[in-house]
């Protein structure tokens, strides 16, 4: 993800039923019942920092885990918001996305705030391509000479 720094980094996305994700909830986090997203990281099973973005930098081809959406979820999320759907789709993917890094806004509020600033400034970055500072400089093409031959 450019916008966090990370442009090499990969991570796999499903986007999935309430049902799918409710089963994942249950088996994994023992709560039986739907959530919007989760995340499974493969930065905290390597036994890596949380929250710390240089242990990915690195290792340029390193994979971050998962990140599991649910559709419906996320749909009934963007009426109720009164947003759009990628647009919602989109912030739970930054949300599933910084849970990767080690990110948690249960541990603590001042967790919860640091996460939830840092959600909003990713957001805001990917919202605004233009303003964000780390997009590549784009460059006028170079003219191409049209000179005749002489024969």
């Amino acid at each position: 993800m450019v916008a966090a720094e990370l442009p090499d980094c990969e991570l796999s996305l499903s986007l999935v039923s309430d049902r799918a994700i409710r089963t994942l909830n249950r088996n994994y986090r023992g709560i039986d019942s739907a959530t919007d997203v989760l995340s499974f990281s493969q930065i905290e099973q390597a036994g890596a920092a949380p929250a710390d973005p240089h242990i990915v930098t690195n290792d340029p081809a390193l994979t971050l885990g998962d990140v599991v959406i649910s559709i419906d979820t996320a749909l009934a999320q963007a009426r109720d918001l009164r947003t759009q759907p990628a647009a919602r789709i989109r912030r739970l993917l930054i949300h599933g996305f910084l849970h990767l890094l080690g990110y948690d806004h249960e541990r603590s509020s001042a967790d919860a705030r640091k996460m939830f600033a840092r959600e909003r400034a990713l957001d805001e970055k990917i919202s605004n391509p233009r303003s964000v500072s780390t997009r590549r400089k784009m460059v006028a093409p170079r003219k191409v000479s049209r000179r005749r031959k002489s024969v």
